[in-house]
Formats: structure tokens, C-alpha cells, sequence
């Protein structure tokens, strides 16, 4: 059975686990060839985003509830998180390896996302959006809140469409390697510094921008 730190082993080989299904207490490691990653603190934030944004009512929260954002995630008619999966995620959160990211709107739910951190690097793992906006509105803060406590990879593993208009893109195995190295050569931690509120996320995006 995979443990704990097997699992943090592998993460910084540069592999990753997932299962077929949810039925399926198995897991396999994958090592694609092509690796998706996103910029930190750099994640392209389209218009109508930012109009929902500077709309107000929106809020950022890390390592609320850890496990309630994991089942969120798994909440779909298929997934690769199942029990066991679960299970060591949560020693990893336990262990300070994991977090979970969740953004609200008016205070409700709205959507976030939780990862693997290990050194300087952030491994993205799922998000769920429970209203328009609220996935893409996790990555937005998430990246943001990465460059503000030094971490320099934000892995997302593969490349799907939504990600890519965030500015997501694909890098071969080795040059994925050599970033990792990189960021487990480095230090940084989440709880370093606070959240941004959404007034000062929204300032800094359009004054880069």
C-alpha cells in the first residue's frame, strides 16, 4: 500500500498518482511526455472575469476544509480521486504537504482547488466550480497568491482547453524536470504571507496588465 511519503517521493521524481475510478482502490503513477504547468502569478485573466471581480463579493480561503474540498472535487460522474487517494491526501494536509484553496461569492461556495506542495513547487491536483467564474477565479487568486510566497512552479500536469486561455502551456518531460529540480531546490510556504482580498487582486492584475 502507498504511504504518505512514497507518494511525497514521487512528486518529486516527477511523477503522479491517479485511479481509473473511484471503484477502483488501485493506483498508478503517470509520467506523461508533455507536462502542463501555469504561470505564477501570471495566469491571463479574460474580461469578463475581471468585470466579476471588481463586481465585489468575492472572497479567498486557504485550508478551510480540507476533506470537504477533496469530495468536491471528486463530485463528478467520473474521477481518478478514490479512498486511498483521499486517504493520503489527507495525511499529506495533516503533514502540511497539502492545501485546499476555496473562493466564495456572497459568501457561499463558489469554487476552488487543492495541490501537493513540496520546496518551491505547487501541484495541482483538482478544482471544481460550483458557479460561473469559480474555478477560474481559484486558479486567478491561487497564482497570485503563489508568487507572493516565492513559489516557482504551479503544476497542473495535463493541459486541458480551460486552462490553456489562463495562459497554461505544455513542456517536454525533461524541461519539466529541470523546473522541478529547480523549485525543490527552494523554499517557500503558503501561510507566509495573507491572502490578497479581492480589491488588492484586482489592483494588481490591471496594474500589470
Amino acid at each position: 500500500m502507498l504511504t504518505a511519503a512514497q507518494l511525497l517521493q514521487g512528486y518529486a521524481r516527477g511523477v503522479f498518482p491517479m485511479a481509473e475510478s473511484a471503484a477502483d482502490p488501485r493506483l498508478y503513477w503517470f509520467d506523461p511526455p508533455l507536462r502542463g504547468i501555469l504561470p505564477v502569478g501570471g495566469v491571463h485573466a479574460a474580461r469578463s472575469l475581471l468585470r466579476d471581480l471588481r463586481r465585489g463579493g468575492w472572497s479567498a480561503h486557504l485550508d478551510g476544509d480540507f476533506d470537504a474540498m477533496v469530495a468536491a472535487c471528486a463530485n463528478r460522474e467520473t474521477t481518478w480521486i478514490n479512498a486511498p487517494l483521499a486517504r493520503l491526501y489527507r495525511q499529506l494536509h495533516q503533514a502540511g504537504h497539502a492545501h485546499a484553496f476555496e473562493v466564495r461569492h456572497d459568501g457561499a461556495f463558489a469554487g476552488g482547488l487543492f495541490g501537493v506542495t513540496l520546496g518551491a513547487a505547487f501541484f495541482g491536483e483538482s478544482m471544481v466550480s460550483a458557479r460561473t467564474n469559480g474555478s477560474r477565479m481559484a486558479l486567478l487568486w491561487m497564482s497570485s497568491h503563489l508568487a507572493r510566497c516565492r513559489f516557482s512552479l504551479f503544476d497542473t500536469q495535463f493541459l486541458t482547453p480551460h486552462l490553456e486561455r489562463m495562459g497554461g502551456r505544455e513542456i517536454p518531460r525533461d524541461a519539466y524536470r529541470l523546473m522541478l529540480a529547480d523549485a525543490l531546490s527552494r523554499r517557500a510556504d503558503l501561510h507566509s504571507h495573507p491572502l490578497p482580498t479581492a480589491d488588492q487582486l484586482w489592483q494588481e492584475i490591471t496594474q500589470t496588465s
